[in-house]
C-alpha cells in the first residue's frame, strides 16, 4: 500500500515514524513546511523524509492542483493527514482510491473542533480520546476508522496528556495501516446527534478569574502550561505568566476576603484566595507582589 503523508507538528512526526515501520506498506511522499507562526508544536518531516530517501513537497511553495497531480504521479492508495491545520479539498481527498485518514485528539463525535487537548484539561473530563477517521468536506466529521479512550489523570498536564495520546495513537496507526494493506478495515459513521464542536481558543481565555474555583483555575493553568502560552493574571500592571498552580484548599473561604486577594508569598510562590477555595501559584515571576495585594 502506497502511502501520502501530510503533517508539520510533534504527533505528526511520531506517528510517521510508526508508519514508516509497518511492512506491507510504503510512504512514497511526504508533504510538510518549513516553518509555522502559529504551531507550538511545529516539528517539519523534511529530515524524515531525507533520512528515508522520502520525496518530500513544501506546502508552502505549491498549489492545490500541483499536489494533486503529485499524489497521482506517485499512485498513492491513500493520504495520511496527521497534525495539520488545513481542510484538505475533496479533489485532493479523492486523488487516493481509499481517500484521506486525519487524527483528531478525542473522542468523536464528541470534542470536535480547536485545541481538543487544551479544553479537555480547562473542562476538568476525566478521559478524551485518539480518534483517526476518514477525511470529507467538513472537519472532523467522517467516518471513524480508529478510536480509544485515553485517561485524563488530574495531575495531568497538557504536555503529559499529548504525551500519552501520542502513545496510543502510534499504536493505533500501525493497527490501522496493516488492517488498511489489508483491506479489513471498517467505517463507522458518526453520530451527528451528540456531537459537539469546541471553538478557538483566544488570549482572553488563558486569563485568570480570581472569582472561579480553585478548581477551575488549576485546570486552566495545567492546560496552558508547556508547550502552550500559559495562564495569565495582572498585578501592577504587569502581566505575569503562571505556569504551575497547586489546590491549597478545594472549598475553604477565608471569612470576609474577596476572590483575587493575596494570602501568603513565600518561596513556594503566591497563595491567593479564589472563588471557592484557594490556589498556590509556582513557576512564576513574584518579585513585587506582596501578601494583602490584589490580583486583579
Amino acid at each position: 500500500m502506497k502511502i501520502v503523508y501530510i503533517g508539520c507538528v510533534q504527533s505528526s512526526a511520531v506517528f510517521l515514524e510508526a508508519t514508516l515501520s509497518v511492512k506491507n506498506s510504503e510512504v512514497v511522499g511526504i508533504i510538510t513546511k518549513h516553518q509555522s507562526k502559529f504551531n507550538s508544536d511545529f516539528m517539519s518531516l523534511e529530515n524524515i523524509a531525507k533520512e528515508n530517501d522520502i520525496p518530500c513537497m513544501l506546502w508552502e511553495n505549491c498549489k492545490t492542483e500541483d499536489i494533486i497531480a503529485w499524489v497521482k504521479k506517485l499512485s498513492a492508495d491513500v493520504i495520511y493527514c496527521f497534525g495539520w491545520s488545513h481542510l484538505l479539498s475533496m479533489d485532493l481527498i479523492n486523488s487516493a482510491p481509499l481517500g484521506a485518514i486525519g487524527y483528531h485528539p478525542a473522542l468523536l463525535p464528541k470534542n470536535r473542533g480547536r485545541h481538543p487537548i487544551v479544553w479537555a484539561l480547562v473542562l476538568g473530563l476525566k478521559e478524551t480520546g485518539s480518534s483517526f477517521f476518514f477525511l470529507d468536506k467538513d472537519a472532523d466529521k467522517g467516518d471513524l476508522l480508529s478510536q480509544e479512550k485515553v485517561k485524563i489523570d488530574d495531575v495531568d498536564t497538557a504536555a503529559t496528556l499529548y504525551k500519552k495520546l501520542l502513545q496510543v495513537g502510534a499504536n493505533q496507526v500501525k493497527d490501522l495501516t496493516q488492517k488498511l494493506s489489508m483491506g479489513k478495515f471498517e467505517r463507522t459513521p458518526q453520530n451527528s446527534a451528540v456531537a459537539n464542536s469546541w471553538r478557538k481558543r483566544n488570549y482572553k481565555d488563558g486569563i485568570i478569574d480570581w472569582r472561579m474555583t480553585a478548581r477551575g483555575i488549576y485546570n486552566l493553568v495545567r492546560a496552558l502550561t508547556h508547550p502552550y502560552v500559559g495562564a495569565s493574571f495582572m498585578c501592577n500592571e504587569k502581566e505575569h505568566k503562571v505556569w504551575q498552580a497547586d489546590i491549597v484548599s478545594e472549598n475553604t473561604i477565608i471569612e470576609n476576603t474577596e476572590p483575587g486577594k493575596v494570602i501568603s508569598v513565600d518561596k513556594k510562590g503566591i497563595t491567593v484566595q479564589c472563588g471557592q477555595g484557594s490556589i498556590l501559584l509556582s513557576n512564576i515571576f513574584v518579585d513585587g507582589i506582596n501578601e494583602g495585594d490584589y490580583l486583579l
